[in-house]
């Protein structure tokens, strides 16, 4: 394991987000949504693509709340523009359980 200073993990901007849009990815190698995340007034909507079509339907996705890391540079994944990444944790399978909060909170709240 390698070792990290706080202020390299300070530099991670996590921010909660609901998501607003699901739709299929159809161009991507692996299974995959197209999602779009509101983080509230001050970021906005981003857009991300996930590999979470395992354990996550559209429809339960819909209104859920992420943890998302939102100071990423853009990133291109085949057509599709990705602003922002979507955390979560992988089980033995491979299959990914997403980082999500146990009550609401607002749009852009931060990790603290």
């Amino acid at each position: 394991m390698e070792y990290i200073q706080w202020t390299d993990f300070a530099k991670v901007d996590l921010r909660v987000g609901t998501i607003v849009e699901v739709t299929d990815f159809a161009e991507a190698r692996k299974p995959a949504y197209k999602l779009r995340v509101d983080f509230g007034e001050q970021i906005g909507i981003k857009k991300s693509s996930a590999q979470i079509t395992d354990l996550y339907s559209k429809e339960t996705l819909l209104g859920k709340q992420v943890l998302a890391v939102v100071n990423f540079e853009a990133k291109q994944i085949g057509p599709f523009m990705s602003e922002c990444l979507i955390t979560g944790c992988h089980r033995p399978d491979g299959s990914v359980v997403l980082a999500t909060v146990d009550l609401p909170l607002p749009n852009g709240a931060k990790l603290a």
